[in-house]
């Protein structure tokens, strides 16, 4: 499998009758991060599991870091990395004596423990803070410490299940600097999230999960580019202006404009970018319409998840 740091093919998982992972099939390339995007119940978490051998599939196959999860699990552990959608640090110790535990129940030794923990609060910006105990740690402190205790062995990959749940952007900010930081150091990373943002800003390759299976798979710029063409967006200063701009908008895009009356707003997909942007604002010229502000942009990550698995993802990843 060379150059591939995550293989899954035909994975299957089952509760009873429900299929967790139902045909789910993966490859991620060695020191990129994946984002594993799809709604509540789609299998995200199962499918972390499954890699981390923490639980078996019931069919299908499975490698990380060029071992097979199933009949080379104890080579895998060695080899990887795994954060939980909660911190799993004890408050009541402080932060370095939380990385001196880890260091030990990864089989090193005193010493060999304790010069890792230095390490690592050291890389994690959490020098200053070492002999605080967690309680007094900041959500992204927090999390920070547990991606630290993660990294204990310096794993070949890192699984990260939501490692940005209930944070604040600032505290997100950190956490997505710390990943970076890690696949600069040639750890390959697979992430699950909810924030499409996050997907955007991080993943060299997005894999939407739904069913239990892979239903895309690209980087985010294809995925984009696979749903629709480029947008332009047109806030108004009269809403009463609205059918008149709508109607020119669309002769010039030769698509029919989306019109948010409330924000005064018409969208509409363009294939020629920049050719419709400024016979577009020359039309509106040309009306008398006064625009306020216009906007050229691709397709979200959003508009593609809506489109690959419906409204419910849509409405479940807002929120």
């Amino acid at each position: 499998m060379g150059s591939f740091a995550i293989v899954a093919e035909g994975l299957c998982k089952r509760y009873g009758d429900t299929r967790a992972l139902d045909g789910f099939d993966l490859r991620v390339r060695e020191g990129t991060v994946c984002g594993l995007l799809g709604p509540n119940g789609a299998g995200k978490t199962t499918a972390v599991r499954v890699f981390g051998t923490l639980l078996r599939a019931d069919g299908g196959r499975a490698e990380v870091a060029g071992c097979d999860v199933a009949t080379q699990a104890a080579r895998v552990r060695c080899r990887i990395g795994l954060a939980g959608q909660q911190p799993a640090v004890d408050e009541i110790l402080t932060g370095r004596e939380n990385l001196e535990m880890w260091g030990r129940l990864h089989h090193l030794g005193a010493r060999a423990a304790r010069h890792r923990a230095g390490e690592l609060l050291d890389r994690f910006g959490l020098a200053e803070a070492a002999g605080k105990r967690v309680k007094h740690y900041s959500g992204g402190m927090r999390r920070r410490l547990d991606l630290a205790a993660g990294f204990i062995l310096a794993p070949r990959v890192l699984f990260l299940d939501e490692p940005t749940t209930g944070l604040d952007p600032r505290n997100r900010n950190e956490v997505w600097r710390v990943v970076q930081d890690m696949v600069a150091g040639g750890t390959t990373v697979l992430l699950t999230t909810q924030y499409l943002e996050e997907a955007d800003r991080l993943a060299h390759q997005i894999a939407v999960i739904d069913g239990g299976r892979v239903i895309a798979d690209d980087t985010p710029g294809r995925l984009k580019s696979m749903i629709s063409a480029d947008r332009i967006d047109l806030v108004l200063r009269d809403a009463a202006d609205l059918p008149e701009a709508a109607r020119r908008t669309a002769r010039v895009a030769g698509a029919e404009p989306e019109i948010d009356p409330d924000g005064r707003r018409i969208s509409v997909p363009v294939n020629d970018r920049i050719t419709a942007l400024t016979e577009i604002v020359q039309a509106m010229a040309a009306a008398g319409v006064t625009v306020e502000d216009v906007t050229l942009r691709r397709p979200t990550l959003d508009e593609v998840f809506l489109h690959l698995t419906g409204n419910r993802a849509g409405q479940e990843a807002a929120a």
